[in-house]
C-alpha cells in the first residue's frame, strides 16, 4: 500500500508539472496573430541588420530596444511609438568602446531590458531594483557576427529607461562558457538572455535569467554539434548569478531554440521563443511553451505562431516579443528576406491594415 500511494503521489506531481493539451490550445487561441502588418523598423543601408525587439511602456509612450549589427558587432538602440505600429528611432543605449578595445565586451553589446511587469495584458512597465533599471546583454571583444567568446553581462541605469543615454555596465561578465560550473550544453557561446522578477520566489530566488547557448557535446557528430538550447540561472541581487539545474529547460535536440521571453496568464507562465533548423526544416519560426513552476515546460506542438510567408520575411520570421494591449495582441519579430535584409516586423490578432515600409533596394547579387 505504501508503495502504491508513493507512486500515486508521484503521478499527481508529474501531472501538476505538465500543462494539459486543452490548456495549451487555449493559450494558442489567445496569443495567435494571423494578420501580418509588416515592417515597422528597417535598416538605412544593406550593411546594417536589425534584430531582437523588446517592447515596454513608460508613461503614455511605447518604447522598443533593438539591436543593430553593422559588420563590427551588435549595439543596442531605442525607438518610440504612440500606437505600436509607427516607430521612430531615438538613439543608442549600449555602444562600442574604442578607447579600450581589450575590454571583454568592446565589440558586442546586445541588450534586452529586464524586470518588466510580466502580467499578460498588463502595463508592460519596467521595474526598478536597488534604485536601478537593468539590462542583461550579450558581449564579446571580437569583431564580426556573433564572433568570439560570447558571454553574458549586466548593464544598469538610474536614468529613466526611455531616455537616450549610455547605460553603465558591471565590469565583468556574469556568465561565460569558461566558468567552472558551466554545463554540458553551453560550453561554446552564450546568446540572448531575459530576466524576470519572481516575487514569489518559486525557485527560491527572486531573479531568474533564461538564456540560450550551445556546446560541443556530440563527439563531433555534425548533426548535433552546435545545437542551441535554453537554460536557467538565478540570483538574489542581479549581479551574482548561478546556474540552475544541470540540463536545459527547452531542448529540441536539433537546430536552435532561443530568445526566451516570459509572460504570465493567471497561474500559467508562457515562454515565447524561436526555433530554427529543427530536423529537416530550413527556416526560422516562433513557438511557445507553458509552465506552472518556471522549471518544467510543456512545449506547444501545433502550428507556428509566426513563420515565413511574406517577401520581407521569406527566409526567417523569428525572435518574438508579444504583448496584448486594448484587446489586440501584437507579435513583434525579426523579419529576414531572401536577400538577408533584416528588420523588425509585427503581426496582430486583429486586422489593423498594412505597413508601407520596405527595405532599401537589395544589394546586387554576388558574382560567381
Amino acid at each position: 500500500m505504501f508503495y502504491f500511494l508513493l507512486f500515486f503521489f508521484f503521478l499527481q506531481d508529474a501531472t501538476a508539472q505538465t500543462v494539459s493539451p486543452e490548456r495549451m490550445q487555449q493559450v494558442y487561441e489567445e496569443i495567435k496573430t494571423p494578420h501580418k502588418y509588416g515592417l515597422i523598423i528597417t535598416p538605412s543601408t544593406n550593411e546594417k541588420k536589425l534584430d531582437c525587439p523588446t517592447v515596454f511602456r513608460k508613461g503614455k509612450g511605447w518604447y522598443m530596444t533593438y539591436l543593430i549589427y553593422d559588420g563590427r558587432g551588435y549595439e543596442t538602440w531605442l525607438a518610440k511609438s504612440n500606437d505600436l505600429l509607427n516607430w521612430t528611432t531615438l538613439g543608442r543605449l549600449l555602444s562600442f568602446t574604442d578607447t579600450d578595445t581589450t575590454h571583454w565586451d568592446s565589440n558586442q553589446r546586445a541588450g534586452y531590458v529586464a524586470l518588466q511587469n510580466t502580467k499578460w495584458g498588463g502595463n508592460y512597465k519596467l521595474q526598478k531594483y536597488d534604485g536601478r533599471y537593468w539590462m542583461p546583454y550579450l558581449g564579446s571583444n571580437t569583431r564580426g557576427y556573433e564572433e568570439g567568446k560570447l558571454s553574458l553581462g549586466m548593464a544598469f541605469t538610474t536614468n529613466p529607461p526611455h531616455q537616450v543615454a549610455e547605460w553603465q555596465r558591471l565590469p565583468k561578465p556574469t556568465l561565460t562558457p569558461d566558468d567552472p560550473d558551466v554545463r554540458w550544453w553551453e560550453n561554446k557561446k552564450l546568446y540572448k538572455s531575459t530576466v524576470i522578477w519572481d516575487k514569489k520566489k518559486t525557485t527560491g530566488y527572486p531573479f531568474i535569467l533564461y538564456y540560450n547557448a550551445n556546446g560541443d557535446t556530440s563527439n563531433n557528430n555534425p548533426k548535433y554539434r552546435l545545437i542551441e538550447r535554453i537554460g536557467m540561472a538565478v540570483s538574489n541581487d542581479m549581479k551574482t548569478w548561478k546556474r540552475f539545474g544541470q540540463d536545459p529547460v527547452i531542448d529540441h535536440q536539433s537546430g536552435i531554440s532561443g530568445d526566451a521571453v516570459l509572460q504570465k496568464m493567471g497561474d500559467l507562465w508562457v515562454m515565447f521563443y524561436f526555433g530554427a533548423f529543427w530536423n529537416d526544416r530550413k527556416d526560422a519560426y516562433n513557438r511557445f511553451a507553458c509552465s506552472y513552476d518556471l522549471v518544467n515546460w510543456t512545449k506547444w506542438h501545433g502550428a507556428d505562431l509566426i513563420a515565413p510567408s511574406e517577401p520581407y520575411d521569406s527566409m526567417y520570421a523569428h525572435k518574438s516579443y508579444v504583448i496584448k494591449h486594448k484587446g489586440i495582441v501584437y507579435h513583434f519579430y525579426c523579419a529576414v528576406n531572401k536577400h538577408d535584409q533584416r528588420g523588425i516586423a509585427v503581426a496582430t490578432s486583429k486586422d489593423v491594415g498594412k505597413s508601407t515600409l520596405n527595405f532599401v533596394a537589395p544589394p546586387p547579387p554576388k558574382k560567381k
